[in-house]
């Protein structure tokens, strides 16, 4: 059975950091793209930050760059998302997702997935 498993979520501080994790089992990896979406209250899911299936190419949504960064190890089948400088927007769960797909652009943008993990909440504040 295919399962992606997301943890790491919780609260913190504006400034703070997290570190989250997807645990993806019943599949390879090497042949899709991961990526993380989010989505807050009353707002649309929109994709954060996507990896490509060889982990030499990654896409970032403009809000996030330069504060997230997303890793994978493909042979501990877990993906990686450590968001450092967090603020109250980035509030929201966060979704861990695959998608058999060449392009980790084309995944973040829309949003079209083969997978979804359960989310993990994020919660940021004072």
């Amino acid at each position: 059975q295919l399962q992606l498993v997301e943890s790491g979520g919780g609260l913190v501080q504006p400034g703070g950091s997290l570190r989250l994790f997807c645990t993806i089992s019943g599949f390879t990896l090497d042949y899709y793209a991961i990526g993380w979406f989010r989505q807050a209250p009353g707002k649309e899911r929109e994709g954060v930050s996507c990896i490509a299936s060889h982990g030499g190419s990654t896409h970032y949504a403009d809000s996030v760059k330069g504060r997230f960064t997303i890793s994978r190890d493909n042979a501990k089948n877990t993906v990686y998302l450590q968001m450092n400088d967090l603020k109250p927007e980035d509030t929201a769960v966060y979704y861990c997702a695959a998608r058999k797909i060449y392009s980790p652009q084309a995944m973040c943008v829309q949003s079209t997935v083969d997978y979804w993990g359960q989310g993990t909440q994020v919660t940021v504040s004072s």
